[in-house]
């Protein structure tokens, strides 16, 4: 059988996931510059971070085509977002609650701009994500 398994699945979470993370920093580097005497250091970690959010999600897309994964629908709802997509054929949808939004995106947040995440166990586990090796990249 073709169908999703959990790896489609992950990529297709980080492929909704990603963008919104990268228009909050993008939204926050803007609060910081019009709201701080001396936003400059803080704005750059940011733009870094967005940098390396921008990298990730090239790679989930690229990914994605190599896994015969295509997003073709994404949906706010009144609850989470809603994906449909097409993965070696069949057609298969997710619902990501916002609440699961929000404190995953708090994670890979907190991960991007270079903090321990040490306390987030599951969340290394959830996502293969070996810390050595985003050090050495």
């Amino acid at each position: 059988m073709n169908r999703a398994g959990s790896k489609d699945h992950m990529l297709v979470k980080a492929y909704v996931l990603l963008p919104l993370i990268l228009s909050a920093f993008e939204r926050d580097a803007g609060i910081i510059s019009s709201h701080l005497r001396t936003p400059a250091p803080y704005v750059d970690m940011l733009n870094s971070a967005a940098a390396a959010v921008t990298v990730d999600l090239r790679d989930i897309r690229h990914e994605m085509r190599k896994q015969g994964i295509k997003v073709y629908q994404q949906q706010r709802l009144t609850n989470g977002i809603e994906a449909r997509f097409l993965c070696r054929g069949y057609h298969d949808q997710m619902l990501l609650l916002y609440d699961v939004i929000a404190a995953q995106a708090a994670i890979h947040m907190r991960r991007y701009l270079g903090m321990d995440i040490s306390a987030f166990k599951s969340y290394e586990d959830q996502y293969h994500i070996k810390p050595e090796a985003r050090e050495n990249s």
